[in-house]
């Protein structure tokens, strides 16, 4: 088949789980023969002179890269307008730049670009599948309480709506995109993310460099890495972390990632006497992460959203003993007592109780940690899952345009109408 991704992320540009998605499912679709074109986008803040629009093929997929457009707009402080000149610039390079090339389906991920989608799929006359990653109202627990989040909700609805087949990462996700936009939710597929485990393994050289490095006293090292924003949990971590202290001593916590959130966790740690055991490191490349996910004895995912949670993956790939909430896709990756130990969404006492099992009986941890690992090849492995996509892109019927009206936005929590 012939595919047309558009994505926000593309590597180099990867801000989140989004990014790495599309890049490992367009390069395994392309693998197994599919004909892949991926629209995407430059570094923000970049323009034609410095980042002109380019057309290269790596990995078997062809990546149609555009420009930002001259007009001055920041992410961050012009989020609509910006998406909406992304949106166009796609459209524009798209049209100008495939030529006589057609795709048999057009796959959007997530709302920012859901116009150049729309706007391709109409024109083409090809079949539109959505990949839902994330939703403003989830991130938010519910509430749009801001005009952003209200414009970000409808557009949400009207990708949806307007998509001729629409897929999720978890079971969780497609019950909370059929309640939040009005979806019959049988229609909807559910396809994990993926995750390719020999990148993980590292020698163990390397991760008992690492544990030496953080934790030379031989005291028990605790690790999250992610994004730092609030719906990620790690202030529950943080605040968790003195009675983790007082039963295992010593306790050390290190947190890797960037995010809005860092000034915040920061503050908390001061907050809670704990700042002198908290090491924030930043953002680490894969290479750097790996030996810490191995070398850590609990990798601690405290997220009060998580649609997906690629991250739990990754730890698994690297044979860490997994602690995580149970929000969302994370409910499906860990499975307590026998893939990790989990807790709660929100539950400090929970989270520290469960943190403390994993301490306290670390043979237990370890072969909860290497059943993970094996499911991993089984549940999550991304030739599987590109060879589903790929039977959903075939059995998605051309709908054809449509002309939606605006969703009602109702007053109060959008969860549980």
């Amino acid at each position: 088949m012939r595919v047309l991704m558009v994505s926000w992320e593309y590597p180099p540009v990867v801000i989140g789980g989004l990014g790495r998605h599309v890049h490992a499912l367009a390069r395994e679709l392309a693998a197994a023969g599919h004909e892949v074109v991926v629209l995407s986008r430059h570094p923000a803040g970049t323009d034609a002179e410095t980042h002109p629009t380019d057309d290269q093929t790596a990995g078997g997929v062809r990546v149609l890269r555009v420009a930002e457009d001259p007009a001055h707009m920041e992410f961050a402080r012009d989020m609509m307008a910006w998406t909406l000149a992304m949106g166009h610039a796609m459209v524009r390079a798209a049209l100008t730049r495939l030529g006589r090339w057609r795709p048999d389906v057009v796959h959007a991920h997530d709302w920012l670009v859901a116009h150049p989608s729309i706007a391709l799929a109409d024109v083409l006359g090809a079949p539109l599948v959505a990949t839902i990653h994330a939703t403003e109202a989830g991130r938010w627990g519910g509430w749009l309480s801001s005009p952003v989040s209200r414009q970000v909700h409808s557009t949400e609805w009207w990708l949806t709506n307007r998509a001729d087949t629409v897929i999720t990462c978890s079971a969780a996700m497609r019950a909370e995109v059929a309640e939040l936009f009005d979806l019959d939710p049988d229609p909807i597929a559910v396809l994990h993310n993926g995750i390719e485990p020999r990148g993980w393994r590292v020698p163990r050289a390397r991760v008992r460099a690492a544990r030496q490095h953080h934790a030379p006293d031989g005291a028990p090292l605790l690790l999250y890495f992610g994004r730092l924003e609030y719906e990620k949990g790690v202030q529950d971590l943080i605040a968790a972390l003195p009675r983790i202290r007082r039963a295992h001593r010593g306790t050390r916590l290190l947190v890797a990632g960037t995010g809005t959130g860092a000034e915040m966790l920061v503050g908390a740690a001061r907050t809670h006497r704990v700042r002198r055991s908290v090491d924030f490191l930043g953002h680490l490349p894969d290479g750097d992460l790996a030996p810490l996910l191995a070398a850590a004895d609990a990798v601690v995912l405290p997220s009060r959203y998580e649609p997906f949670g690629i991250v739990a993956l990754e730890a698994a790939a690297a044979g860490a003993p997994l602690v995580s909430s149970t929000a969302g896709g994370l409910g499906d990756i860990v499975v307590d007592g026998r893939t990790g130990a989990s807790f709660a969404p929100g539950d400090v006492a929970g989270l520290a109780r469960a943190v403390g099992d994993v301490l306290a009986d670390p043979a237990a941890a370890r072969r909860r940690a290497r059943a993970a690992r094996a499911r991993l090849e089984v549940e999550f492995d991304w030739v599987h899952i590109a060879a589903a996509t790929a039977e959903v892109y075939a059995r998605t019927p051309t709908g054809g345009p449509q002309d939606l009206p605006r969703p009602k936005i109702p007053t109060g929590n959008v969860f549980g109408r």
